[in-house]
């Protein structure tokens, strides 16, 4: 014979009563909230060909293609994926799933020097979301999809 176990409790002055049934129903909801809390969407999937080449054309060819001023002091090429991905005379740019430390996010998101922040004043700023697609790009691997 299976045993009931109730709680009773008296809550305020009015004397009600509350059984461990309700807190069953209280545990229940709360856990709820928790499970579909944690089921956020993740971020769509950025695409290097649908978003990131396009600003990149729109932003950054205009120096940094071959014969270029951004590219003749960087050796900085934005034409492509590989060059991109090659970086500069110096180093590589994009550093795949780390945007806190990949030079061309810093660049962008002004986290440098305002000399080289990119693009160069009076050229027209990519706006935040923009900066965002690139950053979640990044983060995501950088990939050439």
């Amino acid at each position: 014979m299976p045993l009931k176990h109730s709680l009773t409790v008296r809550v305020g002055s009015k004397g009600a009563v509350m059984d461990s049934r309700f807190y069953f129903h209280i545990a229940a909801l709360v856990s709820c909230v928790v499970f579909f809390a944690g089921c956020a969407r993740e971020p769509a999937q950025v695409s290097y060909a649908k978003d990131v080449a396009p600003l990149l054309e729109k932003y950054c060819q205009s120096c940094h293609l071959p014969g270029q001023i951004g590219y003749d002091s960087s050796g900085f090429s934005v034409s492509d994926y590989d060059s991109l991905m090659k970086g500069t005379k110096y180093g590589p740019v994009v550093l795949a799933g780390d945007p806190l430390n990949s030079a061309m996010v810093m660049l962008i998101e002004g986290r440098v020097d305002s000399s080289i922040k990119m693009p160069h004043a009076g050229a027209p700023a990519l706006s935040q979301q923009q900066i965002d697609t690139i950053r979640l790009w990044v983060e995501q691997g950088a990939r050439n999809n």
